[in-house]
């Protein structure tokens, strides 16, 4: 059994991640507007993966018989000076998720809740793996800077982009 602390904040975890899936739905939108179909496929990818995050723990609640209280989910914003200015945006809120994922383990830890600081490592390779992923993507942009060729080029490429749900061996539901 979980205990309410950690209840509470794991769902509040579940907000983010919805919050996040929320973001990403809003910047494909954005793209959408500007015809960057690509770009806006790789954000439509980026909410599924955070629908999978809030409902991975979701169920864990569940699992160790918490009861998970919904809240919430602040609007997002939905327009930006650029591509980059998306990605940009992209990486500081990942930056700032990592933080709050960080902020459960040590939470786990005091808690002497070994489950749940085992569950959460999951959350931290992922964060590691999504902060490199937009990262490489900035600083692509960055390199191509008003190339409208290469900035069409990229469109093609973040277009092949498709969401895979983790199988049970690598961490999945």
């Amino acid at each position: 059994m979980i205990n309410k602390e950690m209840e509470n904040a794991l769902n509040g975890q579940v907000n983010a991640e919805l919050y996040s899936a929320y973001l990403y739905l809003s910047m494909a939108a954005y793209f959408e507007s500007i015809d960057l179909s690509g770009f806006a496929n790789w954000m439509r990818v980026q909410f599924q993966e955070e629908q999978f995050h809030a409902m991975k723990l979701y169920d864990y609640i569940i699992e160790r018989d918490g009861k998970v209280l919904l809240q919430a989910i602040d609007k997002p914003p939905s327009e930006w000076d650029s591509p980059s200015a998306v990605f940009e945006a992209t990486l500081e809120h990942e930056q700032k998720v990592t933080g709050l994922i960080n902020d459960l383990v040590y939470l786990a830890r005091s808690e002497k809740d070994n489950a749940t600081e085992i569950f959460l490592q999951w959350f931290v390779g992922e964060q590691v793996e999504e902060e490199d992923n937009v990262g490489k993507i900035v600083g692509q942009l960055k390199l191509i800077k008003n190339s409208p060729q290469s900035l069409f080029m990229m469109d093609k490429e973040l277009g092949q982009r498709v969401f895979a749900a983790p199988t049970k061996a690598e961490g999945g539901a």
